[in-house]
C-alpha cells in the first residue's frame, strides 16, 4: 500500500503547489456533483459549477484544450440545466426523467460531429496534435457534451455517455499525471452505473423535491 501512495504523489514531484490543492478541491466537488446528479439532487448543479470552473484553469494549464472547453461547457449547461430541473409540470411536481425522444437522438448525433469538428479546430489552430491523448481528448469530449446535454434535459440515456466516456478518461488522465483526476473518473465510472439503474427506477416519475 505505502508503494500505491509513493508512486501516485511521485506523479506530482513538478507540480506546483496550489494546482495539487485546486485539483483536489475540483475532483471533491466534481464527486459530490456526480452523486447529487445520481440522487436526482438539483445540488448537482452547484457543486458542478465549482467543480468545472477550477478544472477550466487546471486543464488550460496542462493543454487538455477538449476537456478544457468540456469544463466550459459544463458551466454553461449547469445554468441551463439548473433552469430546467426546477421547472414544474404543475404546483407540486417537477418535470420527470424521460428517454430520448427520435428527435434528441438526431440532435445527439449532430452535437457529436459538431463537437468533433469543432474541437479539432482548435487543436489544429492551436498545434496540439502531438500524442495520442490529444486524439483521445476529441473523442472524450464529443462524447461528455452529448452526455451533460441530456442530462440538463434529465434524459435517462445521459449515463451511458458518462459510462462510456468515464472509462476513456481514467487511463487519459494516469498517463497525463493528473492521479487524483484518474480516480475520480474512476469512481464516476461507478456512480454512473448505479446512477442509470437509479434513474431507470425513477423513470416518467414526477418529483415533489429536488433535495434529496
Amino acid at each position: 500500500m505505502p508503494h500505491i501512495f509513493d508512486w501516485i504523489f511521485s506523479q506530482y514531484n513538478d507540480t506546483p503547489t496550489h494546482l495539487i490543492v485546486l485539483e483536489m478541491i475540483g475532483v471533491l466537488f466534481g464527486f459530490l456533483s456526480v452523486w447529487f446528479s445520481k440522487k436526482e439532487n438539483i445540488l448537482v448543479y452547484p457543486t458542478g459549477i465549482i467543480s468545472t470552473s477550477i478544472f477550466v484553469y487546471i486543464l488550460l494549464v496542462y493543454g487538455l484544450l477538449g476537456d478544457m472547453m468540456i469544463n466550459a461547457y459544463y458551466f454553461s449547461m449547469s445554468i441551463y440545466g439548473w433552469y430546467v430541473w426546477t421547472r414544474k409540470v404543475d404546483d407540486t411536481h417537477f418535470i420527470p426523467i424521460t428517454k430520448t425522444t427520435p428527435k434528441e437522438k438526431k440532435w445527439s448525433v449532430l452535437l457529436f460531429v459538431a463537437t468533433i469538428i469543432l474541437v479539432c479546430g482548435v487543436y489544429i489552430a492551436f498545434d496540439k496534435f502531438d500524442s495520442w491523448t490529444a486524439y483521445t481528448d476529441v473523442v472524450t469530449t464529443a462524447i461528455f457534451f452529448v452526455g451533460m446535454w441530456l442530462m440538463a434535459k434529465k434524459k435517462l440515456e445521459n449515463w451511458t455517455y458518462w459510462i462510456i466516456g468515464d472509462i476513456i478518461s481514467v487511463p487519459l488522465y494516469f498517463y497525463k499525471g493528473l492521479i487524483f483526476t484518474g480516480f475520480q473518473y474512476f469512481f464516476f465510472t461507478i456512480i454512473a452505473i448505479y446512477g442509470y439503474k437509479a434513474w431507470k427506477k425513477n423513470l416518467n416519475k414526477s418529483p415533489q423535491t429536488l433535495l434529496k
